[in-house]
């Protein structure tokens, strides 16, 4: 997405010092989780970037407090901006530093942790070092990811995160072996007559029956918009 900006219909995300701006994934993901039924009081985005999905969900969830962990330096700070310029500026607050930096005092317990991770494992890097760590899942591997969760999350907390097709199964298997049960999955489809492209995960310590889905972004007409993404979606553009 070339466009530098985000644009909310109540306010513009600014990203322009982010490597990688905002895509369809993190969008889903902000839309997607459930915040609605036990309302999370308290929500960690982990890879904040310019802050998108943090600031969807204090959108969402009018009561919690949101915070973002984020270790490129100027895409944190133009996400504490965005902050400041939203309509829940007290409610969310964006650090720099990396996920894996032990907290200073006692950490706090989150109800929801999310994540758009790194997903490209033993591939070519490119010379963009920024779009390296934004892409790549050598900063913030899956089990870095899977064990930080674990340690933070409430008894009763849960995880989500959106993941290409082979990697979001990949993860969902390494994240039962560390004893965090898939409980909602997602297939994410670009077109009626194309393969899955993504997975949408949510992950609890409790095992009981996932909860199946699949979602079509586009319809058979080229640039159209399926129903169901735009219900999913609407609440966040502008312009549809």
């Amino acid at each position: 997405m070339s466009n530098p900006y985000f644009r909310f219909k109540q306010f513009t995300i600014r990203q322009e010092q982010c490597s990688m701006k905002v895509g369809t994934d993190g969008v889903l993901l902000g839309a997607w989780v459930r915040v609605g039924e036990g309302l999370p009081l308290r929500i960690l985005d982990v890879g904040s970037g310019t802050g998108l999905i943090a600031i969807m969900l204090a959108q969402r969830a009018p009561l919690a407090q949101v915070d973002g962990v984020e270790l490129d330096e100027a895409a944190c700070l133009q996400a504490q901006q965005n902050a400041l310029a939203s309509p829940w500026p007290r409610r969310l607050r964006f650090v720099h530093r990396s996920f894996n930096a032990p907290e200073q005092g006692a950490a706090p317990r989150y109800d929801l942790v999310v994540a758009n991770p790194p997903y490209f494992r033993q591939a070519l890097l490119s010379p963009n070092a920024k779009r390296n760590a934004a892409r790549h899942a050598n900063d913030l591997t899956h089990e870095d990811l899977i064990g930080g969760s674990l340690r933070l999350l409430a008894p009763q907390g849960r995880l989500a995160v959106v993941l290409p097709w082979a990697e979001g199964n990949a993860f969902a298997a390494l994240a039962a072996g560390h004893g965090l049960h898939c409980i909602r999955r997602t297939r994410v489809f670009p077109k009626p007559d194309k393969p899955a492209k993504r997975l949408l995960l949510e992950f609890a310590r409790e095992e009981w029956a996932t909860e199946e889905g699949d979602l079509y972004v586009e319809g058979a007409a080229v640039g159209a918009y399926t129903d169901e993404y735009r219900r999913l979606t609407g609440d966040f553009y502008l312009k549809f």
